[in-house]
């Protein structure tokens, strides 16, 4: 008798090893795959406008160790990390500046809009209100396409701006085109 329980305990043994080694496998496959599956999403091939106007900076160009995200016609807005939201819905694509995206839709055509300053953001088709990225701050430029193809930036508009700082702005159905929003009072003397 003591021979049958010492085989029975080195076969459950070599059962409970065997199984252990198994799910010992299964738990490394399974952690290949899921890191894997983390890998970096690349941005799509950038679009490059031609800018009439072209100034000294530019978004993209470095002084010294520092990368210039915003030039003459950009506004500057401080996100404090808050997400930006697409104003209407659209395109996202990445801009051949760095840490910019081109933003495109239908619902204003003549125009373009350059938002720099976001971390990962969204590319590609998006609906009004969803999220296009976030940061610590937003270099906003609006660019108006000329009869010869070419674009230039404009004033922009603060309709377009606070629909895409407020998701709750998104709701409203109407915006005034960037420039034939009605002129700043004049200053008194």
């Amino acid at each position: 008798m003591p021979v049958i329980a010492s085989t029975s305990n080195s076969s459950r043994q070599a059962r409970v090893f065997a199984t252990s080694k198994l799910w010992q496998g299964l738990t490394g496959l399974l952690l290949i795959l899921w890191l894997s599956s983390c890998q970096a999403t690349t941005a799509p091939s950038a679009r490059n406008l031609n800018v009439q106007q072209d100034w000294e900076l530019k978004p993209g160009d470095t002084i010294g160790p520092h990368l210039v995200t915003g030039s003459l016609g950009d506004v500057s807005i401080d996100l404090g990390g808050a997400p930006l939201y697409a104003p209407f819905s659209g395109d996202i694509e990445a801009a051949v500046e760095p840490h910019c995206v081109i933003y495109s839709t239908a619902e204003v055509p003549a125009y373009l809009f350059r938002f720099c300053g976001l971390k990962r953001p969204r590319y590609g088709p998006i609906r009004a209100g969803q999220t296009i990225g976030s940061g610590p701050y937003l270099q906003f430029a609006t660019l108006r396409r000329q009869p010869d193809g070419t674009w230039i930036i404009v004033e922009p508009s603060t309709g377009v701006l606070e629909r895409a700082i407020n998701p709750n702005a998104v709701t409203q159905t109407s915006v005034t085109p960037p420039d034939k929003a009605p002129a700043s009072p004049a200053l008194p003397n």
